[in-house]
């Protein structure tokens, strides 16, 4: 029986996007890492004399940060649904949202292992080119997380799909963690853009929770999702259960 082929949307071809221009980027800095490594001269160390390096960075991800403030036909349901314009009444009036305690344990789980990362960077075991290579991998991991697998969703959330996530707005703080422990107005500044961004997004949760809910907000139902990213997991999960079959 042939399987029925979906077509790419507009959505998941930018989250492709994404995560090729985001693994160019990982790419890239590692290179220049590890060749300043070799000639005993870490263009990490003193991000300030670089801002060539640190400029294309900050520039990417401070105008993909910029861009999540405001609507967007493109990006994912996951992250507009906390607009007006994207929130449809079913009629219901208790919105259900995820466990609070789920929330909380991610978040733990998030800064316990940071906090491990900060400490092999000030203990010396790692240097500040780790910790961007580390932020800058997370970029990539928030892509695959998006359309492939996501280890939040599926043991700590159990959301089912991204479309409805509690904390689908936590992927910048969450890449840019490990810049807290380089002081630089490079870093910083993009934390704090990060964390601004976090802040509203809980505002709009505590605020207007009905927009966060597919109980109560018609744009969060199966039925009027255009952006279909949940196929991509659902292909994986397909191509991996037929191959230990035919293993077998």
């Amino acid at each position: 029986m042939k399987t029925k082929k979906i077509k790419l949307s507009p959505t998941s071809t930018l989250h492709y996007l994404k995560l090729v221009y985001r693994t160019m980027l990982f790419l890239i800095a590692a290179v220049i890492y590890i060749y300043g490594r070799v000639k005993n001269n870490n263009v990490f160390d003193e991000l300030d004399s670089l801002p060539w390096i640190m400029g294309v960075i900050w520039v990417i991800y401070a105008v993909e940060i910029a861009l999540r403030f405001f609507p967007s036909k493109l990006e994912s349901m996951g992250c507009q649904k906390q607009f007006t314009k994207n929130y449809i009444p079913t009629g219901e009036t208790t919105p259900i949202i995820q466990s609070w305690k789920r929330t909380v344990a991610v978040a733990a789980v998030w800064l316990a292992l940071n906090g491990a990362i900060g400490v092999l960077y000030y203990t010396k075991v790692i240097d500040a080119g780790i910790l961007i290579l580390i932020s800058l991998a997370y970029a990539v991991c928030d892509m695959i997380c998006i359309l492939f697998f996501c280890p939040f969703q599926t043991w700590i959330m159990k959301n089912k799909c991204c479309t409805v996530c509690r904390i689908y707005n936590w992927d910048f703080p969450m890449m840019f963690t490990p810049l807290v422990f380089i002081p630089s107005l490079y870093t910083w500044s993009l934390l704090f853009l990060s964390l601004v961004l976090l802040v509203r997004w809980e505002l709009s949760v505590h605020f207007h929770p009905e927009r966060f809910s597919e109980k109560t907000n018609a744009c969060l139902n199966c039925k009027n999702c255009t952006e279909k990213l949940c196929h991509h997991k659902k292909q994986l999960k397909s191509f991996i259960k037929n191959n230990r079959f035919h293993r077998r």
